[in-house]
């Protein structure tokens, strides 16, 4: 695994940040990590990122404990923080350079640093100081910084935040790409982000991960054991004779033959069968799928 976190727990004095999160992150997963402001998920990337000591539990990259080999863990993960920490004013191949200087990379260094200029698509902005570029252009030089010492696991902490719509399609399409030979952990509270880069999902909640989705249509799809469902019958219908229904949890009146029903299995049939029984007909009735941001919404609420 690219990354093992089991039992992890994390306290700032009394306030528990992380309680006792487990999950594993396979070699090529592009996996986001989504949750409401402040429920753990900057905190769980410095701890995987080497920057941040934890109190309870076990975490590896790579296969190595990072507490027992921190040094050799830290060269495994290329990190983009929220706030992007930049020199102003240096100029974006000097401040590459730099970058490459530190991870003790020598001649090929300059190498390194042209091959990342134009893979993350700054060789029009280069010549230019840092604090000169707008912010899409200083996430790209975010991206390759932490890109310079070819990491296996990628760790990006809100990545979009601030982008214009054009900015924000860049960004994501870079990212998509990276991720082909990368493992990548992506933290955002942005649905939309999920959707266009990640294979995988994670949501934590007040330091509790609350749900793993690898197939990301089943975090589309219904509540936990319950099923959503729109009917139309074509006669009215009393609405307290449809909530006695067995397995039915939920009915909603939309008009006087129209409803919205939630039930814990389908109940299709059941249905059908009713409005033979009552000497009726049912016009319509298709499944409600629900978006992306209701289910975030019912998860972190």
């Amino acid at each position: 695994m690219s990354i093992s976190i089991s039992n992890l727990t994390k306290k700032y004095g009394e306030q528990t940040v992380l309680n006792n999160i487990t999950f594993e992150i396979g070699e090529g997963e592009v996996v986001g990590f989504l949750g409401p402001n402040g429920a753990g998920k900057t905190t769980t990337m410095r701890v995987l990122a080497g920057a941040l000591a934890y109190d309870e539990g076990l975490v590896k990259i790579c296969g190595l404990d990072i507490s027992e080999n921190p040094l050799q863990t830290k060269g495994f993960v290329g990190y983009l923080p929220e706030q992007n920490p930049l020199y102003q004013d240096m100029y974006v191949k000097e401040y590459l350079l730099f970058v490459a200087e530190t991870y003790g990379l020598g001649k090929e260094r300059h190498e390194r640093v042209n091959e990342l200029i134009d893979r993350v698509g700054l060789r029009p902005e280069f010549h230019k100081k840092i604090g000169q570029l707008s912010k899409g252009y200083r996430q790209r030089v975010g991206l390759a910084q932490a890109l310079i010492p070819n990491p296996k696991v990628l760790i990006l902490d809100e990545p979009t935040t601030g982008l214009d719509p054009n900015q924000l399609e860049e960004i994501r399409n870079l990212i998509r790409e990276i991720g082909k030979d990368k493992t990548v952990l992506l933290s955002t509270h942005i649905m939309q982000e999920i959707k266009a880069i990640c294979n995988r999902v994670i949501v934590i909640n007040k330091g509790d991960i609350v749900a793993d989705y690898s197939d990301l249509s089943k975090l589309k799809a219904f509540e936990e054991n319950s099923f959503h469902l729109e009917v139309e019958f074509a006669q009215e219908v009393d609405h307290e004779v449809l909530e006695n229904l067995e397995h039915v949890t939920n009915v909603k009146k939309i008009a006087a033959n129209h409803f919205t029903i939630i039930a814990s299995t389908d109940i299709r049939s059941s249905l059908f069968d009713f409005a033979v029984s009552t000497n009726n007909k049912i016009l319509m009735i298709k499944p409600i799928e629900r978006s992306m941001e209701e289910v975030f919404k019912s998860l972190t609420k």
